[in-house]
């Protein structure tokens, strides 16, 4: 294994080729501890390649003195120190006995993993970073990368710290964690495919696949319904489309153990409560048309803010296996 710790400097991001594998943001906070331990053990998991990475910006600030001008901060300085960050990442995942690389990027953090996106396999970064190496890496970048990253990304929150063996070993999570992966869907072909994708993850995983969608509430009079809304009819049609979804998923995966339920509530609330107990939540980036728009991007933006456990967003794309679903039944129209 090829560990940073080693080495007399981590590589230099020209000497590296351009990512394969898994890609995980580092900046030495809490959050980028708990995505590094998620992404070794995934890259272990896939038998895939870890790569560590750091990105940092020299401050520029203008001087106070009679010349005025600017002044810089000494940019051998930070390296060392984005250097030391990735050193001590590596050391923490060293017994996972993964293939591993580090580098340090000089940049915008966002752009860089971006950038990074183009050829990975997966995007991991922590939910947001406090404190760090400068709190260059995580926050702004979690907020931009599962929306434009070419990757599926998977964000991690510091609440995940004890299933992963982090912080208080004696610590266990609130609630049980089951062995599934869940998967939010709403009729869109996006959330078809996020579905795909959340399979392969369950059944690489040995996991079974729960697949939800829920359905806002409807309770007394709203007055911007052209007609009362028949609730029994619209569960029953929509439970008549999951069911097709899951023949056509059991068709795809015929050895993954798959279920599916219907819950009343809004998606944000459904999809953040199945997060506390699932392995790992898989979302499109966002819904088009579906069930009434049930779970658009402000979904996905809203259960990324509150998310309890590991979020994978894929982002859509074509995929063959989609084109023999309206042989299973019905089959909602955008």
């Amino acid at each position: 294994m090829s560990n940073p710790e080693e080495n007399s400097a981590v590589a230099q991001p020209e000497s590296i080729p351009a990512p394969t594998g898994i890609v995980v943001g580092i900046d030495g906070s809490e959050q980028s501890n708990c995505a590094l331990i998620w992404a070794a053990r995934e890259a272990k998991l896939r038998n895939s390649h870890l790569h560590l990475v750091t990105a940092y910006t020299v401050p520029i600030f203008a001087a106070s003195g009679l010349d005025g001008g600017y002044a810089t901060v000494d940019d051998d300085v930070i390296r060392q120190g984005a250097e030391a960050v990735l050193r001590e990442a590596a050391a923490k995942v060293a017994d996972l006995d993964v293939e591993l690389d580090a580098r340090v990027e000089n940049g915008d953090a966002a752009g860089v993993l971006l950038e990074l996106s183009e050829t990975a396999e997966l995007l991991v970064f922590g939910s947001r970073g406090r404190g760090g190496f400068i709190g260059r890496l995580l926050g702004s970048v979690s907020s931009a990368l599962p929306a434009h990253a070419k990757c599926p990304t998977v964000t991690i929150p510091l609440s995940c710290a004890p299933r992963l063996g982090e912080g208080d070993p004696g610590k266990k999570p609130a609630r049980e964690v089951e062995k599934v992966v869940t998967v939010g869907v709403d009729g869109s072909d996006q959330a078809r495919y996020a579905v795909l994708v959340a399979a392969e993850q369950a059944e690489r995983s040995g996991l079974s696949l729960r697949i939800i969608c829920a359905v806002k509430p409807y309770t007394g009079s709203l007055s911007w319904m052209p007609a009362p809304v028949d609730r029994d009819a619209l569960f029953a049609e929509i439970q008549l489309q999951l069911d097709a979804g899951e023949k056509w998923i059991r068709s795809h995966f015929p050895k993954l153990a798959v279920e599916v339920k219907l819950i009343e509530g809004t998606a944000v609330d459904v999809l953040v409560k199945a997060s506390e107990t699932s392995e790992l939540l898989v979302l499109g980036t966002r819904g088009r048309g579906g069930f009434a728009g049930m779970m658009l991007g402000s979904t996905t933006d809203g259960v990324r803010h509150h998310v309890k456990g590991p979020l994978m967003v894929v982002r859509d794309r074509e995929d063959a296996r989609q084109d023999d679903r309206s042989a299973f039944g019905p089959l909602l129209q955008a």
